[in-house]
């Protein structure tokens, strides 16, 4: 686990601590989002590491989310309507996306 604990996630995801079964799949999670922020900020995550290692704050929650939503839906598909809540993982991640000009127009 690089950024959030197992016991974060579960926290997040309502599961009981003494649950394990699913804790390989929890930490490929946390591995996969770090991946995804990563590349939808394009920018690496540990050169946004504090002294002590930490990321910011935002990062971590739109991690969360991310987690939360993965872990819920499990599937690409599904036959129920869902809607992205305004304001949630973009906004906070948003924050620390680099921006590139192309100023070779």
């Amino acid at each position: 686990m690089e950024y959030l604990t197992i016991e974060e996630i579960k926290k997040h995801l309502n599961i009981e601590a003494d649950f394990t079964d699913d804790d390989v799949y929890i930490e490929s999670l946390e591995g996969a989002a770090c991946e995804m922020i990563s590349k939808y900020i394009d920018y690496p995550l540990s050169q946004l590491e504090d002294e002590n290692g930490d990321i910011p704050k935002a990062i971590k929650f739109a991690m969360l989310l991310w987690i939360g939503t993965i872990y819920s839906t499990r599937e690409s598909i599904s036959n129920v309507n869902m809607n992205t809540v305004p304001h949630s993982m973009e906004l906070l991640v948003d924050l620390y996306r680099d921006y590139k000009i192309d100023k070779s127009e």
